[in-house]
């Protein structure tokens, strides 16, 4: 199944919006990436996204609208639908007042995906005790920042 141009055409019409970006996903599109997310926060008001179905969408759509053919990783869906999902999630987390602080953009901290622990402090699964770090009980700011950029996951934004 492949979408039609002209019912796309008539709705990206309607919307009436000549600088909002249009976004088209596809697995053979550009790789969708944080620096992205970024820039399309700062720069678009509005994100058009088109969103195909299994076969995807008539190729005049991408011509006539100039549309940015993205991908969200080397595999295929069955439609653009959760691909637009996570592009949404990504760009509003650039909006401010979105996340409430600024200082929860993980990437402007430098550092992302460390572990973390709640209470209690000891849990006990099939007779084996799983502690908490000692130094995240410290209240040793500087040795907890410490541990959680050594344990902190690189990522390239």
């Amino acid at each position: 199944m492949i979408l039609k141009v002209e019912p796309i055409l008539k709705a990206v019409e309607k919307i009436n919006n000549p600088k909002a970006k249009i976004i088209l996903f596809s697995p053979s599109g550009k790789q969708f990436t944080q620096k992205m997310a970024r820039d399309w926060a700062r720069k678009y008001d509005n994100l058009i996204m088109i969103c195909g179905r299994y076969e995807g969408i008539d190729a005049r759509v991408k011509k006539i609208f100039k549309a940015e053919e993205i991908s969200i990783g080397p595999y295929v869906l069955t439609g653009g639908e959760l691909p637009a999902a996570v592009v949404v999630d990504a760009v509003a987390r650039h909006i401010s007042g979105v996340l409430g602080k600024e200082e929860s953009l993980e990437e402007e901290r430098g550092m992302s995906g460390f572990p973390a622990y709640t209470k209690p402090e000891v849990f006990e699964f099939e007779d084996k005790k799983h502690g908490t770090p000692k130094v995240l009980l410290s209240g040793h700011h500087e040795k907890i920042k410490n541990w959680r950029e050594k344990y902190s996951k690189k990522f390239k934004f």
